[in-house]
């Protein structure tokens, strides 16, 4: 195990003292080279972020990433559903147990006998299982609203990464004819 840790200590050494300029093959003019940049906004991720604050996907629309408006709406609509749909049934559990301790028994869950369906004890289980549901589907809303204005924040970051071609690491295979073996190598290319 220490011996691989010391390969690749060694490996990488010598990876980066192997740098050398081929002379020989330099053309004697340097042309220079007209580099277009564009304008780099600082604030255009916290504008983006701002606004999908505001209306969720909105910032999405600012980044032109006009495909994550339907996810981002499909995924807070759904957290919303589910903790509607919890909120509406912890309701009906709930005012059922409350007829019950008045000493009603004509709540939806007694049934039509004189032995109810569902017990006072499963009336209290189910109660808490929605109103669990219903806290777990509300930080779940509560995150995907938070992880909406990170993504058009972050998004609106990686816009305006530089990805020129003159700041690369090209892996190369370098052939050596006179003893026809494949040197592998690894060249970090900086054009100014």
């Amino acid at each position: 195990m220490i011996t691989r840790h010391w390969f690749v200590i060694f490996f990488c050494g010598c990876s980066f003292i192997n740098f050398a300029q081929d002379t020989e093959n330099t053309p004697e003019v340097v042309e220079t080279k007209a580099f277009s940049t564009i304008a780099i906004d600082p604030l255009a991720p916290s504008k983006a972020a701002f606004y999908s604050a505001i209306l969720p996907g909105l910032g999405q629309a600012i980044n032109k990433k006009y495909w994550k408006i339907p996810i981002v709406y499909g995924a807070l609509g759904t957290s919303i559903y589910f903790y509607l749909e919890n909120d509406k049934n912890y309701k009906r559990y709930r005012n059922a147990y409350k007829r019950r301790l008045s000493g009603f028994t004509d709540d939806e869950f007694y049934g039509e006998g004189t032995i109810p369906i569902l017990s006072n004890d499963a009336l209290i289980r189910a109660q808490r299982t929605l109103r669990r549901n219903k806290e777990l589907s509300l930080l779940i809303t509560i995150g995907l609203y938070a992880l909406n204005i990170i993504d058009a924040n972050v998004d609106s970051h990686l816009l305006q990464y530089n990805v020129d071609k003159n700041l690369a690491v090209n892996p190369f295979i370098d052939f050596d004819t006179p003893d026809i073996s494949a040197q592998l190598g690894l060249s970090i290319n900086f054009n100014f």
